[in-house]
């Protein structure tokens, strides 16, 4: 029996430091760099609530990308108040570290995404459906022949689906809105950085 992911009474997402719903986005729909990678880390502990070390590669890679990220803010934190402006002022620098953190951490991020987000809009499936469908759209074409058979091993430990959603929270309901609004705010931020990271000021 794996302990439950939640205190009493709430959900897992009152477990998190900071939620993807309180990153702030100016008017110019620049996100901001502490909260986003507070926000990134946070999710990650999901992967300790699907409960197989078969995730631990994926948790480890996107930890990885945010230190990047975060790195390049302690370095020049003036340049650094929000993640386009950490990019754009990297990229002058001829270097690309940090840059290349936020295409590889917006990816997972997607991935993580998108497999929630079928999941809980279609009550029928498995997570490791949902999570497969996912991957293939997101960080598999983008993935060595080394790397996906990890991935693959993930998937396919995913907890059933009925065993996933009780360590989230005792009240089903309560569970699938507070995750609805936290996706929903998640993507809104991949899609603002999916945007920018295509753009011409984003390329090195």
């Amino acid at each position: 029996m794996t302990t439950a992911a939640y205190p009493p009474g709430g959900t897992f997402l009152d477990t998190l430091k900071r939620s993807f719903v309180d990153v702030p986005i100016d008017s110019e729909q620049n996100v901001s760099t502490t909260e986003f990678l507070e926000a990134a880390e946070s999710l990650t502990t999901l992967f300790d609530v699907l409960g197989s070390v078969a995730f631990t590669p994926v948790k480890s890679d996107m930890l990885g990308n945010v230190k990047k990220i975060r790195d390049r803010q302690l370095a020049a934190p003036g340049e650094s108040g929000t993640l386009q402006s950490l990019v754009k002022a990297e990229l002058a620098t001829k270097k690309h570290v940090a840059t290349e953190g936020l295409v590889w951490l917006v990816r997972g991020l997607d991935f993580t995404a998108l497999a929630l987000t079928q999941n809980l809009s279609t009550p029928t499936e498995e997570l490791s459906a949902s999570f497969r469908a996912a991957y293939g759209g997101t960080l598999k074409p983008h993935h060595s022949f080394m790397v996906k058979p990890i991935f693959s091993a993930a998937m396919s430990a995913c907890p059933y689906r009925k065993d996933f959603y009780v360590k989230l929270g005792e009240d089903e309901g309560k569970v699938a809105e507070g995750l609805k609004k936290w996706l929903e705010a998640l993507l809104k931020e991949i899609a603002i950085l999916k945007t920018f990271l295509a753009s011409k000021e984003a390329k090195w």
